[in-house]
């Protein structure tokens, strides 16, 4: 399965369908995988994965019918990854690979310190899809639009818990608080290059859902943060 070209596919899934890849697709299929009619990928959204075949190809356009079910969705952690813009590279990176450890949401914050104060929404819808697809994960996490901390911490869910990434925490007991988690999201929260000012500090902290942690005793660049966070995050979730 893991050597199968699967393609997110947003509409509805159902067997026997006929439906046709999108431009950019039916290029990657055609004109890059070579795929010949007759051949076989796997379609997926958030109803599970399907198995297909090229029934024919048009002019820019490849008409696929959809065979069966081949898995159900998956009973995925809700993790949720809250973070400064920072340049590009590093923050597609960043996308890349923590929708490959399992992040279902992104939340782009801007705070005092933030340097890069608007980021590419639909490039980075891009980049979670083809990780989705090339991770053999079903669900595609969504991406949020950027908005201050103060709003972010506003409207953060009752039931959910803070992850708050900051090297002056002297708590250790994370394992003992995901185990609690059971309803609510587990956000991850990241600071600017700059670090969060007192006043955010203050405001984090003080929230009743924030759980602080220091992730090293070094100051860490925001992209090492992340990815080191959600594996914590996601190693301990999955232990219960």
């Amino acid at each position: 399965m893991s050597s199968t070209i699967r393609l997110y596919f947003p509409n509805k899934i159902q067997s026997n369908l006929l439906s046709h890849l999108t431009n950019e697709q039916t290029h990657y299929v055609k004109d890059v995988m070579r795929l010949k009619i007759g051949d076989k990928l796997s379609i997926f959204n958030t109803s599970g994965e399907w198995s297909a075949v090229i029934e024919s190809y048009g002019k820019n356009v490849a008409k696929i019918k959809i065979m069966g079910k081949v898995r159900d969705k998956d009973n995925e952690k809700n993790i949720w990854l809250a973070f400064s813009p920072i340049k590009q590279n590093s923050l597609n990176f960043i996308i890349q690979k923590c929708t490959e450890l399992g992040v279902q949401r992104f939340v782009p914050i801007l705070s005092a310190r933030t340097v890069v104060r608007e980021i590419n929404l639909e490039r980075i819808k891009k980049i979670i899809i083809e990780a989705s697809e090339q991770s053999n994960r079903i669900s595609v996490p969504e991406i949020d639009k950027t908005e201050s901390l103060k709003n972010f911490l506003s409207k953060f869910p009752k039931n959910g818990c803070l992850i708050f990434c900051d090297i002056n925490s002297d708590k250790k007991d994370l394992k003992n608080i995901l185990k609690k988690q059971n309803d609510g999201p587990v956000c991850i929260l990241i600071g600017p290059e700059g670090d969060f000012s007192e006043s955010e500090r203050k405001a984090i902290i003080e929230l009743n859902q924030t759980f602080s942690i220091s992730l090293a005793k070094n100051i860490l660049k925001a992209e090492t943060a992340a990815l080191s966070a959600v594996t914590i995050v996601n190693y301990h979730l999955n232990l219960s």
